[in-house]
């Protein structure tokens, strides 16, 4: 919250971050432990802090659990504008789980924009047809069709993988997302050259994406060791230009059982603007 007010309203083109979902997994703080009053207060006033840094025409997405989304989406939907619900299918395999409920497999992700001409990139998120779809439509009506030739809109059901701790991408995060999900949200909602704010930085995927598609970003996160992490994923990038998971040996896991510090990522997103 302190480092938010450092921030210029209207000076950021997407919000894109991933909070606490507060399942009581352990960030090295008690962020994931809260009452539910307490999370849903704590919530909105985050999102009350962070929308005016927004653009006019720019987009939030939030990375939420099923458990909490309702609510937390009403609060967006008196701010924002919902333009879609993105449910995140995880692969997780098909064992264990619960035996008293529907085992949980998905992430549910908020799409909302400002205003009517907020800022979409269709075309630079387009799936590729294979060669057997184009040869199918092969009749004269299709034939130069746009869409037949750049691909076709992503739906709302993303089916990508977690990482495994065997993933080339993984570093020692209990909740990173995968580059695939963070690159596409980038490349559709923030203009070349934009800014991409994340508030909850965790591993850095969020900055290691904007950096790989020419976005600029800035960002806050309270454990340090998560930083270093982030730090090393960010120099590995300008070094080899591969989103190496730990460039440096085994990341040492975060501490426990007690309140980091506030840490910053480093950015040249707003102080050169």
């Amino acid at each position: 919250m302190a480092g938010l007010a450092r921030v210029p309203d209207g000076s950021v083109d997407l919000i894109l971050t991933d909070p606490p979902y507060n399942l009581g997994k352990d960030y090295g703080n008690t962020s994931d432990q809260q009452s539910m009053e307490d999370y849903l207060a704590w919530t909105e006033a985050w999102i009350d802090a962070a929308l005016p840094k927004l653009k006019p025409n720019g987009s939030l997405y939030i990375f939420l659990t099923w458990r909490y989304s309702p609510e937390i989406f009403v609060m967006l939907k008196k701010r924002m504008t919902m333009m879609n619900e993105i449910i995140w299918d995880r692969r997780v395999p098909s064992m264990g789980g619960s035996t008293r409920s529907f085992s949980s497999v998905h992430d549910t992700i908020g799409f909302f924009v400002r205003r009517k001409d907020y800022y979409f990139d269709l075309d630079a998120v387009r799936i590729p047809y294979d060669a057997e779809t184009k040869k199918a439509r092969s009749r004269s009506i299709f034939v130069g069709a746009k869409w037949l030739e750049v691909g076709y809109n992503p739906k709302d059901l993303w089916s990508v993988s977690r990482l495994h701790r065997e993933h080339a991408e993984r570093v020692d995060h209990p909740t990173q997302k995968p580059l695939e999900i963070i690159e596409r949200m980038v490349k559709a909602s923030c203009p070349p050259d934009g800014v991409v704010m994340d508030l909850f930085m965790g591993s850095g995927t969020t900055a290691v994406a904007a950096r790989r598609c020419g976005r600029d970003f800035v960002g806050f996160e309270l454990n340090p060791e998560y930083c270093d992490i982030a730090r090393r994923r960010l120099e590995a990038l300008a070094e080899t230009g591969k989103p190496v998971s730990d460039p440096q040996g085994q990341t040492p896991p975060p501490r426990r059982g007690r309140r980091a510090k506030s840490a910053p990522l480093p950015s040249e997103a707003l102080e050169q603007e």
